[in-house]
């Protein structure tokens, strides 16, 4: 799946990220979703990095990064702990300025990243989410049904982490296998190494602290980023699948320009999971945004 991508560790307090860079041009980082692994980006990074430098990284507590151990405050697992790993990683590379494309949670990520090292996001493109505050505030029946596992996976331990961990693949195929393009939508190899990385250990843990980190501390963050009027001042691109939940139960664009100065973006004839989905209009659009 990644021939021409280099394998590489970077190291952050105690935290292992694992890291894939290829190409050459300006730098541009892809971060992936729940429950997913780096690999989600299989059908458009070959392509991305003939004209950038593109770090594929699997953020802490999924793929084969580090699983930390969870905290009371769920400070391990906070977005602005994983923007830390991100920026650390660009920066172990020598990169201090760069792109970056993301996913679902890596999209909630890379939000944070921006919102804390503005100087460091050139330009930012987010793939099916809004704002995680909005998110939580607007909750409707629809968006809960849709998105049950927000609610599930932040309930306290250990039975959350109990029956993730009793039975890991199935629950990576009733998550995904459950929206709109089902199953058929993944590369067999890339469903493999979702499953396969489910079943690491700690693996349940980290899920559910993510997820918990979101509802608590993340919101705190959130919210001291409303109360003091800072928006993101780099170019912010949004897609969203007109078939999932995000576009059915939000409204995505108006909800951004809440919190970023300079925003486009529109829905693609998919469902949540984009890059697999509509690789061809990913990577058209992603080549459009962030081509110099």
């Amino acid at each position: 799946m990644w021939e021409t991508f280099k394998p590489l560790v970077v190291e952050r307090n105690g935290v292992r990220l694992q890291v894939r860079v290829a190409g050459g041009g300006p730098p541009l980082l892809l971060l992936h979703g729940h429950p997913q692994s780096m690999a989600m980006w299989h059908r458009v990074a070959p392509t991305l990095a003939r004209h950038f430098t593109v770090v594929l990284m699997d953020v802490r507590g999924y793929g084969d990064s580090s699983r930390p151990a969870p905290d009371a405050q769920h400070l391990a697992h906070s977005k602005r702990e994983m923007a830390l790993d991100a920026l650390a990683v660009m920066q172990h590379l020598g990169f201090d300025h760069f792109g970056v494309l993301a996913h679902d949670r890596g999209a909630r990520v890379a939000h944070r990243l921006a919102a804390d090292h503005p100087e460091a996001v050139s330009r930012l493109m987010l793939l099916d989410i809004a704002p995680t505050l909005a998110m939580y505030a607007q909750t409707s029946e629809a968006f809960a049904r849709a998105y049950w596992h927000w609610f599930f996976l932040i309930q306290p331990p250990p039975l959350p982490e109990a029956l993730i961990a009793s039975d890991p693949v199935r629950y990576v195929r009733s998550v995904m296998g459950a929206r709109h393009a089902g199953l058929a939508a993944f590369d067999a190899a890339a469903l493999a190494d979702y499953e396969r990385c489910a079943a690491l250990p700690g693996t349940a843990t980290s899920i559910c602290e993510d997820y918990r980190a979101s509802a608590t501390i993340d919101l705190e963050h959130d919210r001291a980023d409303v109360a003091a009027g800072r928006l993101l001042p780099m170019p912010l691109h949004v897609l969203w699948g007109e078939h999932g939940a995000v576009g059915r139960c939000f409204d995505v664009l108006p909800l951004w320009r809440e919190r970023a100065r300079q925003v486009s973006g529109h829905s693609l004839p998919c469902g949540h999971y984009l890059a697999e989905e509509s690789p061809e209009a990913v990577l058209a659009e992603a080549l459009s945004f962030f081509k110099p």
